[in-house]
């Protein structure tokens, strides 16, 4: 269990980034395996996501998930009756209390934000593909329109995968600098085929040029930390059949 130093001060807030531990699932899933589109035993993710349900005491309503795809959509509960689990989705912001709202990651950037003025909660499933085509700006956005100001907005990036380890190719590469040029700070080129991408500092700068200022940072590598961490390229590296995935969530009380 990893928190936020900033987040974790505010007494009306609950928060954990989770790690792979204290589950029950089994071989490559194990051990908190949250994955709801894994290919894990379902009984054991539904008691792993409810055994974090209980860590955090919100036993009484089930923890939000969402069925993550890549894109940039946000999903907005304003009341009761908006709740649904696993919408499509890559983002959720509420203004509810005593909701647990989550994402899965296992590499991709967990992020999470408050607004202290305004009382908002959100949480962003960031992959290099929603992260490009506007899954940050999206939800700052709807914060906007619940008339947050992004002066006040906390920030928490989570773990991830650590630059070091995320070696991409040309095509990658030519789709961030044809998107903004500026994007050449983000990479460090191997040779004229291979580039180290850094998504991490590629999503804070994106917070800052957006008006966010207050964001905490766990530095945390997802490939390298076995231990703590699910990580989709080393599964890949170890021609795993699938992957678990860690959750992060945040509740308002």
């Amino acid at each position: 269990m990893f928190f936020s130093k900033r987040l974790k001060n505010i007494s009306n807030l609950k928060h954990c980034f989770f790690s792979r531990k204290n589950g029950v699932s089994k071989g490559i899933y194990n051990s908190l395996n949250c994955g709801i589109n894994s290919k894990d035993n379902k009984e054991n993710v539904i008691q792993n996501i409810n055994i974090v349900s209980k860590k955090l005491n919100c036993e009484k309503k089930p923890i939000v998930v969402l069925n993550q795809n890549h894109g940039n959509k946000v999903v907005c509960f304003n009341n009761q009756e908006d709740i649904k689990n696993k919408t499509i989705g890559d983002a959720i912001v509420t203004t509810l209390k005593n909701v647990g709202i989550s994402v899965l990651t296992a590499d991709c950037v967990p992020i999470l934000f408050y607004d202290p003025k305004k009382k908002n909660v959100g949480c962003v499933h960031a992959g290099w593909k929603g992260a490009l085509n506007g899954i940050i700006e999206n939800t700052v956005d709807k914060f906007l329109e619940l008339n947050s100001n992004t002066r006040d907005l906390v920030t928490a990036i989570g773990p991830c995968i650590n630059h070091h380890h995320y070696e991409v190719g040309h095509d990658f590469y030519k789709k961030f600098i044809n998107q903004n040029k500026n994007n050449q700070q983000f990479f460090i080129v191997l040779n004229d085929k291979k580039y180290l991408f850094n998504i991490r500092s590629y999503i804070s700068t994106k917070l800052i040029r957006l008006g966010i200022n207050n964001i905490d940072h766990i530095e945390m590598d997802t490939f390298s930390n076995k231990e703590n961490f699910f990580s989709y390229r080393r599964s890949k590296k170890n021609d795993d059949k699938d992957y678990g995935r860690c959750i992060s969530v945040i509740i308002m009380t």
